[in-house]
């Protein structure tokens, strides 16, 4: 399944449901069809994974704000590591183990702010 703007578009634009367990996380199937709509992210283990780069410590750190503006408004907090000119950013629901829609729809927003127009 190649991604489409659309298919970005449609989660990116999309909000978050309170998740606080009981649910099942989604199946690999469930992720293979979610995974071709992001740029760059991988799966690794039970997170959804992208290191993103830039040119300077300003940057990254403008990145990590917006990142955490997004997390708070949408109640969905990754695990971040940053470095002087990147930022890896892992997501999982961890009420629930897994993966959700949620990790999809956060990686989506993220993605979006380096590639909305100035």
């Amino acid at each position: 399944m190649q991604a489409t703007e659309s298919t970005v578009c449609d989660l990116s634009t999309r909000h978050c449901k309170p998740c606080e367990g009981g649910v099942p996380p989604l199946t690999p199937d469930e992720i293979a069809r979610l995974l071709p709509t992001l740029n760059g992210w991988n799966c690794e283990g039970n997170e959804l994974v992208k290191t993103y780069r830039f040119k300077n410590y300003y940057e990254t750190m403008a990145f990590v704000n917006a990142t955490a503006w997004i997390s708070h408004h949408e109640d969905h907090h990754p695990d971040l590591e940053v470095g002087y000119r990147q930022c890896r950013v892992r997501y999982s629901t961890h009420a629930i183990g897994g993966l959700s829609e949620n990790d999809f729809i956060c990686a989506a927003k993220i993605d979006r702010l380096l590639t909305a127009p100035a």
